[in-house]
């Protein structure tokens, strides 16, 4: 079995909901298992410290799961057009594995999720991908070839799948947003498995 790394950050379930889609889509490809992680929370302040393992839903992620991965689908909510600070700190210490070429030539993808239409979700979907650019990733998206991309009038994009949760927050995907996160989780499944083959 070759494990994708479904690394998320979730405030409302919005990006998890995603992110599950996602791994449902990558273990419908024989052969490929999903591995769900998380980051935790960061604080303002100090001395505020998150347990070590959370309370629900992925475990947090180590260093060593990037390194185990083959691939990686890496998700945010919308932070002014950005990802979220958690995620952005995560990134920011993985020096190391840029340094020894951990993720280069390994594929990804991106997905997220925004409170509006025009929320920020392609800007956030971007900024995601230039820590993966720069620890020399393969990004992908989602072609036009999926019909769901060219009718959606919830969330969806060419960058990768994406949520409109409205301003009460609401996780539940809609069918397109939901058929595109599966789309993009077999889509980088079969090329994870393509890359690997012997």
């Amino acid at each position: 079995m070759l494990d994708i790394l479904v690394l998320y950050y979730s405030h409302r379930g919005s990006v998890r909901a995603l992110g599950e889609r996602i791994a449902c889509g990558i273990e419908s490809v024989p052969g490929m298992q999903a591995r769900l992680r998380t980051v935790p929370r960061v604080s303002t302040v100090c001395e505020a410290t998150e347990a070590s393992i959370p309370d629900a839903g992925a475990p947090y992620v180590e260093p060593s799961d990037l390194e185990e991965c083959t691939a990686l689908a890496l998700g945010s909510p919308v932070r002014f057009g950005n990802m979220a600070a958690p995620m952005k700190y995560f990134w920011d210490g993985t020096i190391a594995g840029w340094q020894n070429g951990t993720l280069a030539g390994k594929p990804a993808c991106v997905f997220t999720s925004s409170g509006s239409q025009h929320g920020g979700n392609e800007a956030t979907l971007l900024s995601m991908t230039l820590p993966l650019l720069h620890h020399g990733m393969l990004v992908m998206g989602l072609p036009f070839t999926e019909p769901d991309l060219s009718s959606t009038v919830s969330g969806g994009t060419p960058y990768g799948a994406s949520h409109i949760a409205g301003p009460t927050g609401n996780a539940q995907l809609s069918a397109e947003e939901s058929r595109l996160a599966y789309a993009l989780g077999k889509r980088l499944a079969l090329i994870t498995q393509r890359l690997n083959r012997p």
